[in-house]
């Protein structure tokens, strides 16, 4: 019998015993080739000995120092490194995860305005069909409704516009442009709403991630939502916690969009699943109105800046832009877009393929023609899921795409490490999971 509480009580998990680049091989000796990433975590593998030794010298040296009274040189190393190649960022506060990231995101939002004397500024502006985090605070900007349900009595209040959600959402005479002002115009909406002067961020994934299954923006969204903050002074802190850290192909997925936040969360691929570690980048502006002011962020954790973790993400980073794994995201991303294009573009159960990078997701339907989903309740993520696994392939199939309630999906987010060989590997036992899943339905 196991004493761990597993995540279902009805779940009895495959024991991990031993990690090759992107496979997971179990205590029977089985290979899972891990095309999820687990979460989109594992972006160098799961045996890198570079950043396994890299840890192995911290832990030698010196594995924790509390930061109540110290620094050490691997955070600083690493704030060095993330700084110099971020685009109006300037400071990073280092925490152990993506809900942690994003809830001192919320925190030092609030905190910001009370330092410019500003206290009235309490509500923050999210989209629907989002996913920020499991603390109270990440969940209640969050709009991933399974997730919020039995937790709505003690959230904090918050808002939510709608999605950027092409595929769903744009009108059959709307052009993409068209479409992406027309949505990111509900920012403002809500902003006259509630008044200017209460409004402290709009918080958005980049590129959806886990809710909707690597949901883009289209072109010119998110510059129309930087000028919407601006003009009110509203704060735009950005989640990417899932799409940033080379996963979209860039370092940080707002590259891409020709911005500027004021925020950044960032986790997952920062440490690539080698130690617990998540960031909150902020920009000059914010930094130095609390050092300005009280000069205490009035926030912390136990284990924020822990030397291990950093001198394990310092090593991730170091790796990727070394073996030039930011263009190998891209040329893998586009190979495996066209491979899934070709399998399954005109597959009947398959609406949409979407995603950038090594970030991709499929939209699943009951008919492809009309979009129409399978109902609610159906189970074929589940299944989906559980063939894969039986085939050897980790993937992230997920419901509720739609609305909470109505769609399915699976998201893709394999190692940045991955060749040609993988790329075929994942689109075959895809496509045998996905037809046992439909086959059983």
């Amino acid at each position: 019998m196991s004493h761990v509480f597993y995540r279902h009580s009805k779940m009895h998990p495959r024991r991990a015993v031993a990690g090759d680049g992107p496979y997971i091989i179990d205590e029977e000796g089985r290979r899972y080739l891990d095309a999820s990433g687990g979460a989109a975590v594992s972006c160098l593998g799961h045996s890198h000995l570079d950043v396994i030794q890299a840890i192995k010298d911290q832990v030698d040296a010196i594995p924790y120092a509390h930061t109540a009274f110290f620094t050490t040189g691997v955070a600083e190393s690493l704030a060095d490194f993330l700084v110099e190649r971020a685009r109006g960022l300037e400071r990073v506060y280092f925490v152990s995860g993506g809900s942690e990231a994003v809830e001192a995101g919320l925190k030092l939002a609030r905190q910001y305005y009370l330092e410019r004397g500003e206290p009235g500024r309490r509500h923050f502006i999210a989209r629907r069909q989002s996913y920020h985090g499991n603390t109270l605070g990440a969940l209640s900007v969050g709009g991933n409704l399974w997730r919020r349900a039995q937790f709505e009595p003690v959230l904090i209040e918050s808002h939510h516009i709608s999605p950027c959600y092409a595929y769903r959402d744009r009108q059959p005479d709307e052009d993409v442009e068209a479409y992406g002002h027309r949505v990111a115009d509900e920012l403002e909406g809500k902003i006259r709403e509630l008044g200017p002067e209460t409004v402290l961020a709009f918080i958005a994934e980049p590129v959806v991630g886990a809710t909707a299954g690597a949901v883009p923006p289209v072109p010119g969204y998110f510059q129309r939502i930087r000028e919407i903050c601006t003009e009110y002074d509203i704060l735009l802190l950005l989640d990417e916690v899932m799409c940033g850290m080379g996963r979209t192909g860039t370092l940080f997925a707002y590259e891409q969009e020709g911005i500027e936040p004021d925020m950044v969360a960032v986790a997952k691929g920062l440490g690539a699943g080698y130690q617990p570690i998540g960031a909150l980048m902020v920009n000059g502006r914010i930094y130095d109105a609390i050092a300005g002011g009280t000069g205490f962020f009035q926030h912390g954790h136990t284990y924020m800046g822990h030397p291990t973790a950093c001198a394990a993400a310092l090593a991730v980073q170091q790796v990727i832009e070394r073996d030039g794994l930011l263009d190998n995201t891209k040329r893998m991303g586009n190979l495996l877009n066209d491979a899934l294009r070709q399998r399954f573009g005109e597959h009947s159960h398959v609406g949409d393929i979407r995603g950038r990078g090594l970030f991709r997701g499929l939209e699943l339907v009951e008919d492809r023609g009309t979009k129409r989903p399978f109902a609610p309740g159906t189970q074929i993520d589940a299944a989906v899921k559980n063939s894969a696994m039986q085939r050897g392939l980790m993937c992230y199939p997920m419901s509720g795409t739609i609305d909470g309630r109505e769609g399915h999906h699976i998201l893709l987010a394999p190692p940045y490490t991955i060749n040609d060989s993988h790329v075929e590997e994942i689109v075959d036992k895809l496509d045998g999971a996905l037809n046992d899943a439909i086959r059983v339905l």
